[in-house]
């Protein structure tokens, strides 16, 4: 697998690229991830999770927007004939967009390799546009990332090298069907063109609904509550009728997570609800613009910005919150969505893109993007209806662990490797 994330790297495609690597040595595989040269995980190597059977090979790379898919492309290459010589690879496995091979590369490890699958996980013409229109509806100016200034300035030029894996590849998987459709419109697939549709898992040991039978989980879903507002009785026992509802929204402080179009919902939330609390998790540039946004709003005693924090504490507060707020202008898949419902949280997130293919009124709700003030309104509906949610909670688990596990992309990967 050739991953320009992985572990210490907990990006969406990191996280994907470890749990897909350890679900297929269980089957029996092994598993050699090329990923990018991290120096923390050089002075630490411990900072590696070990999973017994998957090889993590770092190669160099040029620390510069976008050009570092290019840099980490051609190393990685390299890496990738010298473990071929000494150990046959059967099958390679790319993640695009964060590795940049033309086509002469991909018929050349196809030809002289193995069979390449290369895995679809959004475009950056998509994450470009995302921004576009994130920008028309009032989110943060993208100059402010050096990253997303890169993507909004260069997208068009590295298009060229997704190009290239549409018509070379010997297979690509789309982790969505908006995913599929938007590289079949950009790119021109030749005839003939072999592209499958399989959405990422979620990790559902880590990601668990509240056992109000447990007394250690209990006790960590009071100290979590116990952070953010001033929860009531109920909340603290893990009831979904709470007067003081938890409100959850987790990913990059970027412009197209939407996060400033969820901080303008808040005040009518707020009048409906007065005891609820929002808390954001992310890094990223956006903090301080988020901040004062909650201020001239009114809203900030009751918002919380939260920088990032362990896996547990997260996970705990997926299942602690009462309701998970999902409004991104662009995904290729989207995992979030996802981690609540593993978490038995309901989600609202938008119609739009991947997210309608994952998330229904059976598990949550959607809003339109165009219009903003109906986030409000969804999130203000289902936290005005505590038994619709616990439905909600329930059937969210069950549609992931029935559709949305490693274990299943495991397999499905297994086919699309050994189908020469």
């Amino acid at each position: 697998m050739l991953s320009g994330e992985y572990p210490p790297r907990w990006g969406g495609m990191g996280s994907t690229v470890f749990h897909l690597a350890g679900a297929l040595v269980r089957m029996g595989h092994r598993v050699t991830v090329i990923t990018r040269r991290d120096k923390n995980a050089i002075r630490n190597p411990r900072s590696i999770p070990h999973q017994e059977g998957v090889s993590v090979l770092q190669v160099k790379w040029a620390p510069l927007p976008m050009a570092f898919t290019v840099s980490y492309g051609k190393w990685a290459l390299r890496e990738l004939l010298r473990i071929h010589r000494k150990d046959p690879v059967d099958a390679v496995h790319v993640h695009a967009p964060m590795i940049s091979w033309k086509e002469k590369q991909y018929n050349m490890v196809r030809e002289t390799v193995a069979p390449v699958i290369t895995s679809l996980h959004g475009s950056w013409l998509g994450e470009r546009d995302g921004m576009i229109r994130a920008a028309k509806h009032g989110e943060s100016a993208t100059w402010k990332n050096p990253n997303d200034l890169a993507i909004l300035l260069t997208a068009k030029h590295y298009a060229k090298y997704e190009r290239a894996a549409v018509r070379a590849s010997t297979l690509c998987v789309a982790n969505s069907e908006a995913t599929k459709r938007d590289f079949q419109a950009r790119y021109n697939p030749p005839e003939g063109w072999r592209c499958e549709v399989v959405r990422w898992g979620v990790d559902t040991d880590m990601f668990v609904p509240l056992d109000a039978d447990h007394e250690d989980t209990m006790l960590a879903h009071e100290n979590i509550r116990n952070r953010y507002g001033s929860p009531d009785e109920n909340a603290l026992a893990g009831r979904s009728d709470t007067n003081t509802p938890l409100i959850l929204a987790v990913g990059r402080l970027v412009a197209r997570k939407g996060f400033r179009t969820l901080l303008k919902s808040m005040p009518s939330v707020l009048k409906s609800h007065p005891g609820a609390h929002l808390v954001i998790v992310g890094r990223g540039h956006m903090k301080r613009t988020l901040e004062r946004q909650a201020k001239k709003l009114g809203v900030s005693d009751s918002v919380t910005i939260e920088p990032g924090m362990p896996f547990e504490d997260l996970a705990q507060l997926f299942r602690s919150a009462n309701l998970v707020a999902y409004p991104s202008y662009y995904e290729g898949q989207g995992l979030i969505p996802l981690e609540a419902m593993a978490s038995g949280t309901p989600v609202v997130t938008v119609d739009d893109g991947p997210l309608p293919e994952m998330v229904d009124e059976s598990v949550g709700a959607l809003f339109n993007l165009e219009t903003p003030n109906s986030l409000a309104d969804s999130i203000n509906d289902l936290l005005s209806n505590h038994e619709i949610r616990t439905t909600m909670a329930a059937a969210g688990r069950r549609r992931v662990l029935d559709e949305y596990t490693y274990a299943l992309n495991a397999e499905r990967y297994a086919e699309f490797y050994a189908n020469k």
